[in-house]
């Protein structure tokens, strides 16, 4: 058996106030008639109409909808605020169009890198399309809490934890481009019951408790290699420039073995981690 996508139609309906000013012209046309005693088949016309127009009365209020079926068939959905009137014989179901939020559970998956890692999220959503959201899936809020942790999950086996490469995308260091993946991810998957995904962002991440110390310590070697590194760069950039300009000033003629020395001295005093004791030379004795 095929199933038919539904699709978001208007539906039919008039304005409530109109409607309400005809049901007390008739009122008044049966008060007459009680009055002048006078039963005929206008005086029960009058009663059938009565008893047709009242169940059609019905309230929207602001970001709700109505949701109609005609003995078992969708024959439209009414978003206009305010009194309404519509056909007495079709059912109505109020649906809620304004803004949800849903936040997760806080999961434990592998990152890219095979990493166990903790993360959730928190997802803003409202009805789009009410006819898919009402007859495409059984229950949209439980389809929009499942879905959306599935989709969590499948992003985050995408994605490495931390940034390991210059341009790698990774969980903790691109917080926008991760938000953006995980909105598509779960739009995607939310689309076929009508739901409109207006935002989606991680709101714990964490490495898993049994390889929290071992992945702080990690960080911890990186970071002193990074900054290891910057140091000595800028430490050459330096000797090279003592020596051109010791060279071009003429201020001191040092042989290759001199320079060697010089260059040992002065790496040993910009690297070191404590402040270097200078040795004054003044000479010898004898």
């Amino acid at each position: 058996m095929i199933n038919t996508v539904i699709k978001e139609k208007l539906g039919f309906s008039i304005n409530g106030y109109m409607m309400f000013g005809a049901l007390l012209v008739v009122i008044a046309s049966i008060v007459g008639h009680l009055i002048a005693e006078q039963i005929s088949f206008t005086f029960f016309s009058s009663i059938v109409i009565v008893i047709f127009i009242l169940p059609g009365f019905f309230i929207i209020q602001p970001n709700q909808g109505e949701v109609m079926t005609l003995f078992g068939s969708y024959v439209g959905t009414v978003k206009e605020n305010g009194l309404r009137w519509t056909i007495p014989f079709f059912i109505r179901k109020n649906i809620s169009l304004r803004m949800r939020n849903f936040e997760s559970n806080q999961m434990k998956v592998n990152d890219n890198h095979g990493n166990p890692i903790e993360i959730a999220t928190v997802v803003v959503w409202s009805i789009d399309d009410t006819a898919e959201a009402m007859f495409q899936v059984d229950d949209y809020n439980s389809f929009v809490t499942i879905q959306s942790e599935s989709a969590l999950r499948n992003m985050a086996v995408s994605y490495p934890y931390d940034q390991h490469d210059g341009d790698e995308v990774a969980l903790r260091s691109h917080p926008k481009e991760i938000s953006e993946a995980l909105k598509i991810e779960i739009q995607q998957r939310l689309e076929k019951a009508g739901v409109k995904v207006h935002e989606a962002r991680i709101t714990h991440l964490a490495y898993a408790p049994e390889i929290a110390q071992a992945m702080l310590q990690r960080q911890q070697a990186s970071a002193i290699i990074a900054a290891r590194s910057m140091i000595v760069d800028g430490a050459v950039g330096m000797v090279e420039m003592a020596l051109k300009q010791l060279s071009e000033k003429e201020i001191v003629d040092l042989d290759e073995e001199r320079k060697a020395s010089m260059v040992s001295n002065l790496l040993v005093v910009l690297c070191s981690d404590n402040s270097t004791q200078p040795i004054i030379n003044a000479g010898s004795i004898y």
